[in-house]
């Protein structure tokens, strides 16, 4: 019997199991391979999210532009109960702007009221870790119903004023071209004939007098015309315009006379030369 009994313990039937050492040596082979995994994935990734920052960093400038035009077209209709309003500051060393955009309606008592006023403005990032400027849009008025941005709202969003549209500006800047000069203020009252608009997301650099500033290369601008109902004086400068052409015409007919000429030089020549040759045989 105690033969048996041993040979039962020499001879288990249960499946036999990894020793500890096996089990160390495939933690650390996963481990390491799962580490080279996501250290693969993290470099995609970063590369898949740098290139998808530019292809939209080279869209964005271009969007916001436009949504800024959209609202300048929609609401100014050249009339008294249209105002603009624009300034421009530095904000942590970055060029910030703030424009307003308002409608007043009068009531039944003549007294003036909000009808639709958009703004936006720029304001310093403190929670990003890159900095920069946040650009934001704000409607309030009568007309509770923002046709630019809507659609594009959540619901909880409505209730807040600002909203914020992108981050990351570096350069925001809005002035009024009068003659050769730009104007970075413009107060209330007649409308501007024009609005410049620049915007850049790019890499800014200290400049001499202390604030950061983006290479031209880098910024992108857009003219808005707001009142389109100006006189625009035109002049014609028909005399110059025929004087040259006179010129030019008489320059040709004096090439054309020289070629003629020419010619007739050549023509000469040769008749001179058979006249020669014909008294010569008529001699021999």
């Amino acid at each position: 019997m105690l033969n048996s009994m041993k040979k039962a313990s020499n001879n288990p039937m249960g499946p036999l199991g990894f020793s500890l050492a096996e089990v160390l040596a495939a933690l650390t082979i996963g481990s390491m391979v799962l580490v080279a995994v996501l250290s693969i994935y993290s470099q995609v990734e970063t590369a898949a999210t740098a290139i998808t920052r530019k292809l939209d960093g080279s869209q964005l400038p271009f969007e916001v532009l436009q949504c800024i035009a959209e609202d300048v077209d929609r609401i100014v209709e050249g009339d008294a109960d249209t105002s603009v309003t624009i300034e421009n500051k530095f904000e942590k060393g970055y060029q910030s702007a703030r424009l307003v955009i308002l409608r007043t309606i009068s009531d039944s008592k003549g007294k003036a009221r909000t009808f639709e006023e958009i703004i936006w403005q720029t304001a310093y990032d403190y929670e990003n870790d890159a900095n920069g400027l946040v650009l934001y849009r704000s409607y309030s008025g009568i007309g509770l119903e923002d046709k630019l941005l809507d659609e594009q709202r959540q619901s909880w969003e409505k209730e807040y004023p600002f909203v914020p549209i992108c981050d990351g500006v570096t350069f925001f800047k809005i002035e009024v071209r009068r003659g050769d000069y730009a104007l970075d203020e413009w107060t209330p009252g007649p409308l501007p004939p024009g609005i410049i608009a620049t915007i850049s997301f790019a890499e800014p650099f200290e400049a001499l007098d202390g604030t950061l500033d983006v290479l031209d290369v880098e910024k992108i601008t857009q003219t808005i015309a707001v009142d389109r109902t100006r006189k625009i004086g035109f002049m014609f400068v028909k005399k110059e315009y025929d004087s040259e052409e006179e010129d030019e015409d008489s320059e040709e007919e004096d090439e054309d006379s020289e070629e003629v000429g020419k010619d007739d030089e050549e023509v000469s020549k040769e008749d001179e030369e058979e006249d020669n040759e014909e008294r010569r045989s008529k001699q021999r």
